[in-house]
C-alpha cells in the first residue's frame, strides 16, 4: 500500500527540481518561457506527470513541447540525484490546459456582464405594463346607503312595516313587541 503523503511530497519535489533544472542547466533556444504547475506522481512512485504552461504563440508552445522531450533524459537524471529515491520516476511532460481554461472562462463572464448591462439598461428605461401598484386594495365599506337599502353586504335594514313599526316580532307569543317581558304577567286580552 502507498502513502500518498509521499507521493505527493515526492510530486512537490520533482516539481521544484524540474523548474530549477530548466532554468539553470537546459540551454535549448527552442524553449520559451516555460513555467511548471503541477505534478502528479503514481501510487508506485514510478511515473511522475509534470504539467506546464509556455507563454506565446502555438508556435512556441510547439518548440517548447520539442525542447522538453530533448531534455528528458538530462531532467529525469536530475531528479533522481536531488531525490534520493530507490527508483527515479519516468517524466512525462504535458501542456496544462488551464490558461486556455481561464480564457475561455473570462470570455464567458464578459459576455454574461455585458448581457446584465443591457438588462439593467432596458430595465431602468422601462415601464410597468399595468397598473403602478398591482396589488388590490380593499374598497370601502359603506354599510348603510343613502336610502336605507339592502348595500349587499348580507345586513338587510329591512323597509317593510315590521321595520317601521316595531311590531311582529312577536306576534302571537303573547309577549309585547320590542322584545320585553312584562313583569307582571301575561297581558289581559
Amino acid at each position: 500500500m502507498t502513502d500518498t503523503a509521499r507521493a505527493r511530497k515526492l510530486a512537490d519535489r520533482i516539481r521544484v527540481v524540474v523548474a530549477e533544472t530548466l532554468q539553470r542547466r537546459i540551454k535549448d533556444p527552442r524553449l520559451g518561457y516555460v513555467t511548471i504547475t503541477d505534478t502528479r506522481v503514481t501510487g508506485d512512485l514510478r511515473e511522475a506527470t509534470v504539467f506546464y504552461t509556455v507563454y506565446g504563440d502555438d508556435e512556441e508552445r510547439a518548440a517548447s513541447a520539442a525542447a522538453l522531450e530533448s531534455a528528458k533524459g538530462v531532467l529525469r537524471s536530475e531528479v533522481g540525484r536531488q531525490t534520493g529515491v530507490r527508483f527515479t520516476p519516468s517524466l512525462a511532460f504535458v501542456a496544462d490546459a488551464l490558461p486556455d481554461n481561464a480564457r475561455t472562462i473570462e470570455d464567458l463572464l464578459s459576455k454574461a456582464r455585458a448581457a446584465d448591462e443591457e438588462v439593467r439598461k432596458t430595465a431602468t428605461d422601462a415601464q410597468y405594463a399595468g397598473d403602478a401598484d398591482p396589488y388590490r386594495k380593499p374598497a370601502e365599506d359603506d354599510e348603510f346607503d343613502d336610502d336605507g337599502t339592502d348595500d349587499g353586504t348580507g345586513t338587510e335594514t329591512g323597509t317593510g312595516s315590521q321595520a317601521a313599526t316595531g311590531t311582529g316580532a312577536a306576534e302571537g307569543s303573547g309577549r309585547p313587541a320590542g322584545g320585553a317581558k312584562d313583569e307582571d304577567g301575561p297581558s289581559p286580552a
